[in-house]
């Protein structure tokens, strides 16, 4: 892998990670107009598979073994992620869920030693960079605020929505070598929407439909999150994977609090305290550091 391709893998992870802090807001728009967490799942992952489809109207041939592995895929990564995070979200804190999930990269990390095939060998810099940017999430996320509730429920539901994305991570990395990006993650939304209806359906029911096309904000944002947020942000984060790692991508999750913040910030008025900024200081010093490597040792 070229120093480009690699430069371009830190670019797309960039440019993912704005977009998803960004969602935060853009959902806001959705639940004000009257949908549940749960409802939008599937509205995001519809059109974000019918935007790949008029992007790439290709298709790709699976073993069995391989379309369940998708099915696995689609629900970790998919629905069963979006479901857990949204869910923990109605029995904590926010700030809980969001360090809670911040802890997907080291999860992914502790599963790739065990599970992944993969060649990546993981030095001491990866797990002094996760410490400095964990405790960069910590302060980004309580934005001045001191006091931590726990809450068990909550909290465990956040914990297993940071273990699926663990999960997706490794499980998709073998398919984004070898099939289109832009193919695999359609898959992927596929699935993701199919599971998701039956949830929706057993849980909140079908959604009022007019808001979409009768309130231009909530349109915008619709399209925002199914286009940008999941279409196009899943096929360039999965082009990151193959480029950098699982591990060196995953750690970019570090600063989507630190998004989020800002762009409270700057559309909703949100203020930004001194700590949230000495936090986005050791996560972007914590990704940088993570991905410093050991230098190889030359065997005789």
């Amino acid at each position: 892998m070229t120093k480009s391709q690699k430069m371009v893998g830190h670019l797309f992870a960039i440019f993912t990670i704005v977009v998803w802090g960004s969602c935060f807001v853009l959902t806001k728009n959705l639940l004000n107009a009257g949908f549940t967490a749960i409802q939008i799942i599937p509205l995001r992952m519809g059109l974000a598979y019918l935007t790949l489809l008029v992007l790439r109207p290709k298709f790709m041939k699976l073993s069995l073994k391989d379309e369940l592995t998708f099915v696995l895929i689609g629900i970790m990564g998919g629905s069963f992620y979006f479901f857990l995070q949204n869910t923990a979200l109605s029995h904590t804190y926010a700030a809980n869920v969001s360090i809670i999930v911040a802890l997907s990269p080291i999860l992914t990390v502790i599963l790739a030693q065990f599970f992944s095939r993969s060649n990546e060998r993981l030095g001491k810099f990866v797990y002094i960079g996760a410490l400095i940017a964990m405790a960069g999430v910590v302060l980004v996320v309580l934005n001045g605020t001191l006091s931590f509730h726990l809450s068990p429920v909550g909290d465990l539901l956040a914990l297993a929505a940071a273990l699926a994305w663990a999960v997706y991570s490794i499980l998709i990395k073998k398919y984004t070598e070898v099939y289109d990006n832009f193919i695999v993650t359609r898959r992927v939304f596929l699935w993701a929407f199919i599971t998701a209806v039956p949830l929706m359906l057993l849980t909140d029911g079908m959604p009022d439909l007019a808001p979409l096309f009768t309130q231009p904000p909530v349109l915008i944002s619709w399209l925002f999150l199914g286009v940008f947020g999941n279409a196009v942000c899943f096929a360039v984060w999965n082009i990151a994977f193959q480029r950098l790692g699982v591990v060196v991508t995953n750690n970019y999750l570090y600063a989507s609090p630190f998004v989020t913040v800002f762009v409270g910030w700057l559309l909703l008025d949100e203020p930004i305290s001194l700590m949230s900024i000495i936090g986005a200081v050791l996560i972007t010093a914590g990704v940088i550091f993570a991905y410093k490597q050991d230098k190889p040792k030359i065997e005789e």
